[in-house]
């Protein structure tokens, strides 16, 4: 594949295809796009496909903003047997009888899993313990013991019941594995279960019918050209929710070295707040300059978090 003339930054929306990891997509953009810094936001395991967030260049230090966004997934819980992995690539454990679940029983079960629950992580999970990833524990058959932490599911809609296997659509926040939910409806029915199949149909803001599919991608690159940069989007899009402010040239010259800057004319759209006390600062012509936290709402001072490079 050719290498770019020069490090690019922005956001792809990927389609992730089944069968590989998040990281294989990653490695694969960044020999596309010739160039090593690269980091995605909110894994896919290799079963599932969908929404892969890829930032490159200065668009990594953003990733933390993408990772924090509400997910939306379309998942297939098939009952009937249980895996070690809570998903098809694991090992059979257990066996039921899935015409033992009615779906009057299914619509019950699922009301009780909205809202903020308890979720207890798979423990085949990149989840660290004592430094080391749960799932290399697990491999290497040492016992792996997972705390229960809260997960807000903020909505489950049913999509199909087509025994063995039940269809819905997921919103909920991030951390939440839809790969533990479907164990759990399992154990709430009475009768084993894992998930079949997942496709995250939207990260935040970012939907998958606007996914760029990566062997598109890796064609593009292919043809010697800069063709596929056309799908990056610029590194402020990350967090386009932020309220905007532009700066005079003074303002700059104080972010550009890291000083405290007053801040009086933020640009704040009807859902944006600043309740937060973040904002995206911009320079005079409009070129994404930086991120800014409030210090004191009195005197209207903002201290950089975070300043980018400009032109």
């Amino acid at each position: 594949m050719p290498i770019q003339s020069g490090p690019v930054s922005g956001l792809l929306n990927v389609n992730k295809p089944a069968g590989i990891t998040s990281h294989d997509v990653v490695a694969r953009i960044r020999k596309l796009a010739g160039q090593r810094r690269v980091g995605h936001a909110g894994t896919l395991d290799p079963l599932a496909t969908g929404v892969l967030l890829v930032c490159l260049g200065q668009a990594t230090r953003l990733i933390e903003y993408l990772v924090a966004s509400r997910k939306q997934y379309r998942a297939t819980v098939r009952f009937g047997t249980a895996t070690n992995t809570d998903d098809a690539d694991g090992e059979v454990i257990a066996t039921g009888d899935p015409a033992n679940v009615t779906e009057s029983q299914l619509r019950d079960i699922l009301l009780t899993f909205v809202g903020e629950i308890q979720q207890t992580p798979p423990i085949f999970s990149a989840l660290k313990k004592n430094g080391q990833p749960l799932y290399k524990r697990a491999r290497a058959g040492q016992p792996v013991e997972v705390s229960p932490r809260a997960v807000t599911i903020h909505a489950l809609t049913w999509v199909d019941w087509e025994p063995p296997d039940l269809i819905l659509d997921v919103v909920c926040s991030p951390g939440t594995y839809i790969r533990a939910l479907a164990r759990d409806l399992g154990q709430a029915s009475g009768v084993p279960a894992h998930l079949a199949a997942l496709t995250r149909t939207a990260s935040g803001d970012w939907l998958l019918e606007q996914a760029v599919s990566l062997t598109r991608l890796e064609l593009e690159a292919a043809e010697g050209s800069d063709r596929w940069q056309r799908h990056l989007l610029p590194p402020d899009r990350t967090i386009s929710h932020l309220p905007r402010v532009t700066l005079d040239e003074a303002g700059v010259i104080q972010v550009k070295h890291g000083q405290q800057v007053q801040v009086s004319n933020i640009e704040a759209g009807p859902d944006e707040t600043v309740s937060d006390a973040l904002v995206r600062a911009y320079t005079p012509a409009g070129e994404f300059l930086a991120i800014l936290t409030q210090v004191n709402a009195d005197d209207k001072l903002w201290q950089p978090k975070k300043v980018f490079q400009t032109r």
